[in-house]
């Protein structure tokens, strides 16, 4: 259908010249309009992929995909851990011992959740690792009574490394003398950074000895294991498989219990807004039916004289499907490029915003990251190119198929 002199002409049409700048305005306008649809669509998929991706990686990092407890205490955890990570699913195990209270300090006070680890094997269950701004996992010796704390919690208790902080547990000491809550002295020895504010601001790490000798356990009970799966999509089933092999008197515990809506609604949200967004591209796509409309009307004399020298109804056709898809293409080329250079840019313009207006636009204190991630994606950029040129081809078949009914004598008449 598109033979070289229908290519020729429909290119042409799309030219601005003096006696029809107003069409070729029109051309222009629905190019820039395509081209803005498919660039907003890619950034905001992007985004959306970006905070997916700081959901797996950051936060499903710090939390365990899985837990396996126990109501009592675990005695052998060592052959426990073992026998777990003989399971093909299971990457690593490490004990864990976790408990909720306050940390005060000087008058301030802040409520957290201890999870108190032993370092060598903590590491091999999370990254915690890859965001110490001060000191380490290595430096949560037993018997020290040494504390991790994320920076907000710092920032809130006005604490830094080597000061000491009162723990306080939700239990109480019966004494002669009365109930007293039940306290203990820790020494901060670092202090962390994920850009989740739930963490940095709730979080804290010691040692698992230290936590136990606060419970009056044995030096060797531990609450449980935090496990990592190679699959953390595969936690809930393998978790639950794995506390009943093990009995009645374990129970697991997983991801999806405590991030799982927050995930889901991510990948909801980008279904949703995607699905938006291809609205919007459909809007400018079929902005070009208007375009092709008035330059058929424009071109109507033209059209009557290919008519008479020859030209068959399925060239006049193809004439105005080549200028409408020219338009597609160009308008899509240029929003792709453009769409990917800003995906690619968008957190530090945000970030370079944010410090110009002294405004953060994402609080950690409301979102579970304080910063405006972003990740492009090829297999998007390819989906959003696809249906743009789809939908512009789609709206090119009206108005060229108007141009090919029409019929010479009536077009000439009033020329």
């Amino acid at each position: 259908m598109f033979r070289p002199l229908s290519v020729y002409i429909g290119a042409r049409y799309t030219r601005a010249r003096r006696r029809s700048l107003f069409v070729s305005f029109i051309s222009l306008t629905s190019m820039i309009g395509l081209a803005l649809g498919v660039l907003v669509m890619i950034v905001v998929l992007s985004v959306m992929n970006g905070f997916d991706h700081e959901m797996r990686t950051r936060v499903l990092g710090m939390v365990p995909h899985a837990t396996i407890e126990s109501p009592t205490p675990i005695n052998d955890w060592q052959s426990l851990g073992a026998r777990l990570e003989g399971h093909p699913q299971v990457a690593a195990s490490a004990p864990f011992i976790q408990s909720q209270g306050l940390l005060t300090h000087q008058g301030q006070v802040t409520k957290i959740l201890i999870n108190a680890v032993d370092p060598k094997a903590e590491r091999q269950v999370s990254i915690i690792d890859q965001f110490f701004r001060e000191g380490s996992l290595d430096d949560l010796a037993a018997g020290d009574f040494g504390i991790v704390i994320g920076d907000k919690a710092a920032a809130k208790l006005g604490v830094g490394v080597g000061d000491k902080i009162t723990f306080v547990a939700p239990e109480v000491t019966v004494t002669p003398a009365g109930m007293f809550p039940r306290m203990k002295r820790f020494t901060v020895t670092g202090i962390f950074h994920v850009g989740a504010g739930e963490i940095d601001g709730y979080v804290a790490l010691a040692n698992i000895a230290d936590m136990a000798r606060l419970q009056r356990w044995q030096p060797d009970q531990v609450q449980g294991l935090r496990l990592r799966f190679d699959d953390l999509f595969e936690a809930p089933r393998i978790a639950w498989e794995l506390a009943g092999q093990l009995g009645d008197d374990f129970y697991s515990r997983d991801w999806t219990r405590t991030h799982g809506n927050l995930y889901q609604a991510i990948r909801m949200e980008k279904a949703m807004i995607g699905l938006l967004l291809l609205l919007i591209v459909a809007v400018a796509a079929f902005n070009i039916i208007s375009t092709l409309v008035m330059v058929v009307t424009d071109k109507r004399g033209d059209i009557a004289i290919l008519r008479t020298l020859g030209a068959t109804p399925q060239q006049i056709m193809a004439i105005f499907m080549v200028q409408g898809t020219v338009i597609g293409v160009v308008g899509t080329l240029v929003g792709a490029l453009l769409g990917m250079f800003a995906a690619l840019n968008v957190s530090s313009w945000i970030a370079a915003l944010e410090r110009l207006i002294g405004h953060k636009f994402l609080s950690a204190d409301v979102y579970f990251i304080d910063y405006l991630p972003s990740q492009l994606m090829a297999a998007d950029v390819i989906q959003v190119c696809v249906a743009a040129l789809v939908l512009s081809f789609l709206a090119t078949l009206y108005p060229a198929w108007r141009a090919a009914r029409t019929q010479p004598a009536e077009a000439l008449r009033y020329e």
